[in-house]
């Protein structure tokens, strides 16, 4: 069985696009040989800047040959049919067989598929994965029509079989031949080599400089640089996304560690940090003792006669200009922040953050006004807790973070402490922006806590107001993690606190911009055209009353009178008009849109809940029992409940009072329909006529006040103790008793009972919902 080695050798890949493309020459080419009846033992892909490699270990030779049987028309079918059919399928018309079926008798081809040779399929299937290739850019070059994603310089692909003998298949990809030999590295190491199999290309291709394997290159770059660091007694930034990506910048890693001027090292160390990964692709270099970043590892493509002296001197010369910008920028901006940062603040009310809900200023706004609500829910300062939320978007129009945006918050920070701000407020400008993810850490601080749920109730009330929600996968303004954050936020500092409250509070805020939205429109429609404003005007006065015919005889007398007066007359007029509508009407418009809003953005905040919770193992129908109960929006308060009823419901308890309670609710159900009357009022043990009656009896009495006044205390689990001692006498109970009596007092009685139970049961949660 031969192995097969492809290389497809081309100028240098983005780093960015190298595993990937890897990962997709793999599955393509598999699928491919596999589709086509070859079988393989195992495959590997490898890259490089310059080359993407598989390597497929024990390939079938040939594909088998396969017999196919195709059933074709009637024997007294129009001959043009039968002629069609036999040249689908290839054979003549002796070759056919004839079988009766029901509607008569049916012409059967049998058809041989003879198997190929390994090398024509690969040939095939190279070929068509070459020219289709997904890369996410690509190009064409010279005068071919081959699209690659840099120029593609050559391709190896040869099958050896188990003596070591390597066969090139036959392939020419728009005037690219295969063959069987590859370069090394681009300048330690120029000119082309012939392989002979995938350990003779490894073996040749490292002996030329070139390590195939970027895992390898990386982790000879990382044991490199933190060896130089650990022998300085220093230590290396971790940085996996950065160290992924030059291991695919280089073929043979050279690892070389610098200084930095101490003119910069005064720089924050993540402006430092940020500015040499950026721009750079440094890794930054930090004194465990004083946590400044003293040097940088880079990572060259060569080994030099100098070792390294001259790549180094060329880094430091360009990293001190960069570095130039990052302190300009970083002095600039604290003169502006030592002076109150009010230019930063009056540049907000020039950057729109959307068109319909105003500008960061109007938003910043919003967000003060709505921190100062929640501070006291929790336990922070409403003064400073506004104050944290009027500075929190201060450092956005910032040199520093105009060139770096990934230093938003950090960067506020900084600057408010330069201005003498309070530690809670630097702190809340910071931290206000998490958690941004799954993993992120939550705020914990109380005024931290009040802007971060301020800033995601703002943006979460704005764009429900506005009718922009989230819509299948598309989430353009990440409102689901908006939402999730607000639920971490309430449920790791364990805040009781009603989200609908905060949800009504933030529309408020959205709807007074509205207001002098909507009265500068129908003042601007009054103004605009005077015979037709009048008739608007009119229009809107029908609505409005007496007062507002009197504006229109404001404007009518104003008619015959000059120009400049007559126009003074107009604009009051219609100013009163406008502000008469909007006072009146604004109130009930608004209402349209808030409570369905309101009701949605609740309800999305629950689906958000569902998917945090299942991840911790609580079922969806569970959750959903919990949601059905007075009280949803206190989310701390929800999961509590959910999260007692989840575990009760896992023990064998709690299944089988579920089951005692289903039986009694559906008997309890049909009862009611069939009498047109409701069994709730309460049953008396003195119709009792078993010891188990008496007995339920007696656990209902018990378990009524526990339950209650659990649930007053917010005490689920202890709710979930007193259904569980409910277990046993509501299993005696079915086992013994028969509930419709002919008896019709005991009947009744008996159902009243039922009711009972599930007026407890639904105390606990809508058991209805659980399912099974």
């Amino acid at each position: 069985m031969p192995d097969l080695l492809i290389e497809l050798f081309s100028e240098e890949i983005p780093a960015r696009m190298q595993v990937r493309a890897a990962d997709d020459l793999k599955a393509r080419v598999t699928d491919g040989l596999v589709e086509a009846g070859l079988t393989y033992a195992g495959a590997a892909a490898f890259c490089t800047p310059r080359r993407l490699t598989l390597a497929i270990g024990g390939l079938t030779a040939s594909s088998p040959t396969v017999q196919e049987e195709r059933k074709g028309p009637r024997t007294d079918a129009p001959d043009k049919a039968i002629e069609g059919f036999l040249r689908g399928a290839g054979v003549t018309r002796d070759d056919l067989e004839i079988r009766d079926e029901k509607k008569g008798q049916v012409y059967y081809a049998r058809i041989t598929k003879a198997g190929r040779g390994a090398d024509a399929i690969v040939a095939e299937v190279l070929d068509s994965v070459i020219r289709n290739f997904p890369w996410p850019k690509s190009m064409r070059w010279g005068d071919g029509s081959l699209r690659w994603v840099r120029p593609l310089h050559s391709i190896l692909c040869i099958l050896t079989d188990d003596a070591g003998e390597a066969q090139v298949v036959d392939l020419d990809v728009d005037g690219i031949t295969a063959g069987n030999t590859t370069e090394g590295h681009r300048f330690m190491a120029p000119g082309r080599f012939a392989v002979t199999g995938f350990d003779d290309y490894c073996a040749k291709l490292k002996k030329r400089f070139v390590v195939l394997d970027a895992a390898e290159r990386a982790d000879a770059i990382w044991q490199d640089a933190t060896n130089q660091a650990f022998a300085a007694g220093l230590e290396v930034a971790e940085d996996r996304g950065l160290l992924a990506e030059v291991a695919g910048l280089v073929e043979w890693p050279v690892v070389l560690m610098g200084t930095i001027d101490q003119t910069f090292l005064g720089l924050p160390p993540e402006v430092l940090q940020t500015s040499m990964k950026e721009h750079q692709k440094f890794f930054s270099v930090r004194n465990p003792k004083t946590g400044r970043i003293e040097r940088f590892i880079t990572v060259a493509n060569r080994e030099t006669a100098d070792n390294g002296a001259t790549i180094l001197a060329g880094n430091q010369k360009v990293l001190f200009a960069r570095l130039s910008d990052a302190k300009f920028f970083w002095e600039n901006d604290l003169r502006i922040a030592e002076a109150g940062g009010q230019a930063w603040q009056d540049a907000l009310a020039n950057v729109t953050f959307h068109n319909k809900l105003g500008s960061q200023a109007d938003r910043v706004n919003r967000i003060a006004a709505l921190a100062r609500e929640i501070a006291p829910v929790v336990g922070a300062d409403p003064d400073l807790a506004e104050q944290a939320a009027r500075w929190a978007k201060s450092d956005l129009p910032s040199e520093m973070v105009y060139e770096f945006p990934e230093l938003q918050g950090l960067m506020g920070r900084y600057y408010a402490d330069a201005a003498g701000l309070p530690a809670e407020v630097a702190a809340a400008a910071q931290e206000h922006y998490a958690p941004l993810g799954p993993s992120d850490d939550v705020p914990t601080a109380p005024v931290s806590v009040a802007v971060a749920l301020a800033d995601k109730l703002d943006i979460l009330t704005g764009f429900w107001a506005i009718d922009e929600k989230p819509t299948g996968s598309k989430d353009p303004f990440a409102l689901r993690r908006a939402a999730l954050g607000v639920i971490r936020l309430v449920l790791e500092n364990e805040l009781g606190l009603r989200v609908s409250d905060r949800i009504e509070e933030g529309f408020e805020f959205h709807r007074q911009p509205s207001l002098e939205t909507t009265r500068e429109q129908i003042y601007q429609e009054i103004l605009n055209d005077f015979d037709r404003g009048q008739e608007v005007a009119e229009e809107i006065a029908q609505a409005l009353g007496n007062q507002a015919f009197e504006e229109i005889e404001k404007i009518n007398s104003a008619v015959p009178l000059q120009p400049s007066i007559k126009a003074r007359h107009i604009s009051d007029a219609a100013q009163s008009i406008a502000d008469m509508y909007v006072n009146q009407r604004s109130g009930i418009e608004w209402r349209s849109i808030f409570v369905p809003a309101r009701d949605d953005l609740l309800s999305f905040f629950h689906d958000r809940l569902k998917v945090y919770l299942k991840d911790q193992g609580v079922r969806h129908d569970v959750i959903d029992a919990c949601i059905a109960m007075e009280g949803n929006d206190d989310l701390a308060l929800l999961v509590k409940r959910a999260t007692a009823l989840s575990d009760f419901l896992k023990t064998e308890d709690g299944e089988n009072l579920l089951q005692g309670f289903k039986r009694a609710n559906n008997i309890l159900t049909q009862a009611e329909e069939n009498d047109g009357v409701e069994y709730s009022f309460g049953a008396d043990a003195k119709f009792a006529e078993t010891g188990e009656e008496r007995a339920l009896f007696a656990a209902l009495t018990k378990a009524e006040p526990q339950v209650a006044a659990a649930l007053k205390s917010e005490d689920f689990a202890a709710v979930m103790s007193a259904l569980a001692g409910l277990r046993a006498p509501i299993d005696a109970f079915f086992e013994a008793v028969q509930v419709n009596s002919d008896n019709q007092i005991v009947r009744r009685n008996r159902l009243n009972m039922l009711g009972q139970i599930r007026k407890i049961g639904l105390a606990a949660a809508d058991l209805t919902r659980i399912e099974g």
